[in-house]
């Protein structure tokens, strides 16, 4: 593996569990896509730092267990403007 992508994987790993944010606003604020920073994680950083990988694996498994509250609030938050514009 290239040392750029073992660097950036670590440093994904860290700002995950340091900010406990998403795979996608993880993508979004390194410049990389959903895929990368997923392969990342769940892929490359177990042979690098499996300690690490432990860490980030809790974190997104919190994630994915409150998705489905964030997916509720953007549709409440949708609907809201929504009919503050109309109405």
């Amino acid at each position: 593996m290239k040392a750029y992508i073992e660097e950036r994987t670590v440093t994904i790993a860290k700002y995950i569990i340091e900010k406990k944010t998403t795979v996608r606003e993880t993508a979004k604020k390194f410049g990389v896509s959903k895929s990368t920073v997923h392969k990342d994680i769940t892929e490359r950083l177990e042979s690098l730092n499996p300690v690490l990988a432990e860490e980030v694996k809790n974190v997104l498994d919190k994630n994915k267990s409150e998705r489905h509250i964030r997916g509720g609030m953007a549709t409440k938050l949708k609907y809201e403007s929504t009919s503050k514009n109309t109405g």
